[in-house]
């Protein structure tokens, strides 16, 4: 499995951003995409995950109402859309995959990172 994710940039708060993760090497029936964060001096946050079949969707409470995950089953991507960004949400940003039933996430992308200007 390899997960390229990309978009990231400089943006300044308020501002909206749009990650983008291609991932390859097999088919991702019954698992689940995720992004996950980490700043500088900061734990890894995991922000959002979506299921590959269903599309269910779960949040962190700090990104709730500004970010949405997405994913195109037929092209095998997944999109975190960012709006109204702030400041704290600067960080490296990074998808991961792992199998349905899973406990944790196996497959890393190498990470984007997002700057968010005050």
């Amino acid at each position: 499995v390899q997960l390229q994710a990309s978009g990231g940039g400089l943006v300044q708060a308020g501002e909206s951003r749009r990650l983008s993760c291609a991932a390859s090497g097999r088919t991702f029936t019954n698992w689940s995409m995720g992004w996950f964060r980490q700043a500088p001096g900061k734990e890894r946050e995991e922000v959002a995950s979506i299921t590959w079949n269903w599309g269910t969707t779960n949040y962190a409470a700090s990104v709730k109402g500004r970010f949405t995950i997405s994913r195109e089953t037929a092209n095998n991507m997944v999109f975190l859309q960012m709006n109204s960004l702030k400041p704290e949400d600067t960080a490296v940003y990074y998808c991961a995959a792992k199998r349905g039933g899973a406990r944790q996430y196996a497959y890393w992308g190498q990470g984007t990172q997002v700057t968010v200007s005050s």
